[in-house]
């Protein structure tokens, strides 16, 4: 199994989350586009990304921006993100030789995305969210962007894989239906936020586990909703979950938020008899 890291906020630089990575004996880490350091213009730098990851016989992923919004009614806001979309598939194409150097070849380069919920109008009674009102003009918007990510990635061998958050709105769950009808779409399972959401999305994750291709691997409760820890430090059956990731050939990022929690999950994983790091 290949096991990575998020990059960290108490690592200011990128070779601190290099140092981090090769010392503690992962193989990648996940570049996130919420950083300011690591957004698109920053990574097209290729040449300062590879270098330093090459030295330390690591490879990168992506995480889109987490307010990434292809739907939105603006379409210049829409336009902007698809933008980035494409830009950011264009960097990883030029990281795919770090992948097939230092990683797995058969697990595809992955671009990890949120589904953007949209904005809700409350009302006396209820809550009306407007891409559930105005459903045809959102899974529109999904049918261009599907359109445009197969052209962009082609047979590159990267995927976008959409992953769960606070639970997936049901409008969510018919536009990822539809991107999972392509091939180069394929799904997280971030298993630290479905505990910490009451396990809602599970359903619909193993009537889609085939497309399964990439996990964030953190502990997490219920009572009280808590996620992001290190591992063992929560209530979820750790083992049947990575067993899964094992037996899907899907990559594991160790997405804990503190540099002590990282090292924890690492040695807890040296622990495992299930899997092995």
């Amino acid at each position: 199994m290949q096991f990575g890291m998020p990059t960290l906020i108490e690592n200011r630089t990128l070779q601190d989350n290099i140092d981090l990575c090769k010392s503690l004996g992962l193989q990648f880490i996940e570049l996130n586009m919420n950083f300011p350091e690591y957004q698109v213009d920053m990574l097209e730098q290729t040449e300062l990304f590879t270098g330093p990851a090459e030295k330390a016989g690591i490879y990168y992923t992506v995480h889109l921006d987490e307010n990434l919004n292809i739907a939105d009614f603006n379409q210049l806001v829409t336009d902007a993100y698809l933008e980035t979309v494409r830009r950011s598939i264009e960097v990883l194409k030029k990281l795919l030789p770090l992948r097939d150097a230092y990683g797995d070849k058969s697990q595809p380069l992955t671009l990890n995305m949120h589904m953007h919920h949209g904005i809700y109008i409350t009302l006396p009674d209820r809550k009306v969210q407007m891409y559930e009102r105005d459903f045809d003009t959102y899974i529109a918007s999904f049918a261009k962007f599907r359109s445009l990510c197969e052209e962009w990635i082609g047979e590159s061998g990267i995927k976008i894989a959409v992953e769960n958050t606070d639970g997936f709105r049901e409008y969510e769950k018919k536009a990822i239906e539809y991107l999972l009808e392509s091939p180069v779409f394929g799904l997280t399972w971030d298993i630290g936020h479905s505990k910490a959401t009451g396990e809602k999305d599970v359903p619909f994750i193993m009537d889609h586990k085939d497309r399964l291709i990439h996990f964030h691997i953190h502990d997490g409760s219920e009572q009280p909703p808590k996620n992001h820890l290190a591992l063992g430090d929560g209530e979820i059956d750790l083992v049947s979950r990575l067993v899964l990731a094992k037996n899907r050939g899907a990559r594991c990022v160790l997405e804990t938020k503190t540099v002590e929690a990282l090292k924890k999950s690492v040695e807890w994983l040296k622990t495992s008899t299930e899997v092995s790091i």
